[in-house]
């Protein structure tokens, strides 16, 4: 049925009356229905949050991990140069090498050595044959010879003065000059001069060798021989060897310089035997001792080693003891990384681990914990009434942190749902 009204204005209103019968049959069905879901939200809020806890324990000091820094270095590690100057002919390896002890890695020009070792040589040889012919002493055809000189030199002096004194009669006879007369007594006093001579050579001859020439000669041999050693020295000098097995890390000159006595030439490392050089307190270091088993950590990966030494001087600048960890020869790490030793120290201070899913964000930037306290009224077991307590964070580990704060011993701390969670509210442990 469809009626018509008439407004104030005259205008006519058509309502379908179907329609408001129906909502006038579903408003009190729409109102049970509000009415059945407002009752079920208060009897929500109403019951206790269920929540986990933990029993606070006090405790007086705990555990701190502190990383202390240092460098993954080469256990030896050497510049090597020349002891004496000269050019550089020949450089044998490049960087990145490996070489093994004694290998030779680079020479130097050693031409006018070999020279002087040549002429050394041959004036070996003189002064050894020399040497010898003292030892054996004169050869009888020496002597032989010797004696001939010396018969023939008589003959000429006895004919000499024969000569000489027919002139002197000749002279006193006034039939020859002075200067002749003095011709003849000088001509035989010369060739008594160079009989003596002969004489003493033969005396010499026919008495052997003597001590003081053999010695003499023997001196001069040594002389040169050692001459000769050092000159082998100087060439054996020209040549660098390993010290070591290593790698060479760093190549400074090329071929063809002259180079001076302890100029490097290339850098070579141990590769096989890296250590860790760690500065760590004094107080810390005082806990370590030789020989037990530390694991440094480089980039993330870990290391396992044994301490070696202990530096006994104090690091003017960091204040701290050098910890030397020779590292195992299994995996080595890159020289020249950062190493990172990680040791334990007792830190004294009073508060409790809690979980950190225990903590809240409390005021002006602090924490806070919730903890159960029995409500005053509460007839039914396990319900009690959340307190606040504000926190401070000393130290995290992981997934707990050591707390100080208005905490007593005993109390239970809730460690779940805590963003959920405020002052005075009923939870169901």
């Amino acid at each position: 049925m469809v009626s018509q009204l008439s407004d104030a204005t005259g205008n006519n209103r058509h309502i379908n009356w179907q329609w408001l019968w129906l909502i006038a049959l579903a408003a009190p069905v729409l109102w049970l229905g509000r009415f059945r879901a407002d009752s079920a939200v208060a009897e929500d809020v109403s019951a206790p949050l269920p929540v986990e806890t933990q029993v606070l324990e006090r405790i007086n000091e705990y555990p701190v991990e502190r990383t202390y820094t240092g460098e993954i270095v080469a256990r030896r590690s050497s510049d090597l140069g020349f002891e004496q100057a000269g050019t550089l002919v020949d450089v044998l390896v490049d960087e990145g090498d490996s070489v093994l002890a004694g290998a030779p890695l680079a020479r130097l020009d050693i031409r006018s050595l070999q020279a002087q070792r040549q002429q050394l040589e041959a004036q070996r040889r003189q002064a050894q044959a020399r040497f010898q012919e003292l030892q054996r002493g004169p050869r009888q055809e020496d002597i032989s010879a010797a004696v001939a000189a010396v018969e023939d030199l008589q003959a000429q002096l006895d004919l000499a003065r024969l000569q000489q004194e027919r002139r002197e009669n000749l002279y006193a006879q006034g039939a020859i000059s002075l200067e002749e007369r003095d011709e003849a007594a000088f001509s035989a006093d010369a060739l008594a001069s160079r009989l003596s001579q002969a004489q003493s050579q033969l005396d010499e001859l026919k008495a052997g060798t003597r001590v003081e020439q053999v010695s003499a000669q023997d001196a001069q041999v040594d002389q040169i021989e050692a001459s000769l050693r050092n000159l082998d020295v100087s060439l054996s000098k020209s040549v660098i060897y390993a010290p070591f097995n290593g790698q060479v890390s760093l190549r400074f000159v090329d071929e063809g310089v002259v180079v001076s006595p302890g100029q490097s030439i290339m850098r070579l490392v141990e590769g096989t035997a890296l250590e860790a050089r760690i500065g760590v307190p004094s107080r810390m270091a005082s806990g370590i001792t030789n020989g037990s088993r530390q694991i440094v950590d480089v980039n993330g990966q870990s290391f396992e080693g044994r301490v070696t030494a202990l530096l006994p001087e104090l690091d003017d600048a960091s204040q701290t003891v050098t910890v030397v960890v020779t590292l195992s020869p299994d995996g080595q790490p890159t020289l020249g990384a950062t190493a990172r030793l990680i040791l334990q120290d007792q830190q004294r201070e009073t508060g409790y681990w809690v979980p950190t899913s225990a903590l809240a964000a409390g005021e002006r930037g602090l924490w806070s914990a919730y903890v159960l306290n029995p409500p005053e009224d509460s007839a039914t077991d396990n319900v009690f009434e959340v307190a606040r307590r504000d926190v401070e964070v000393l130290y995290t580990e992981e997934d707990r942190v050591f707390v100080r704060g208005l905490l007593q011993p005993g109390e239970q701390v809730i460690t779940s749902g805590t963003h959920r969670l405020v002052p005075g509210q009923l939870v169901q442990n």
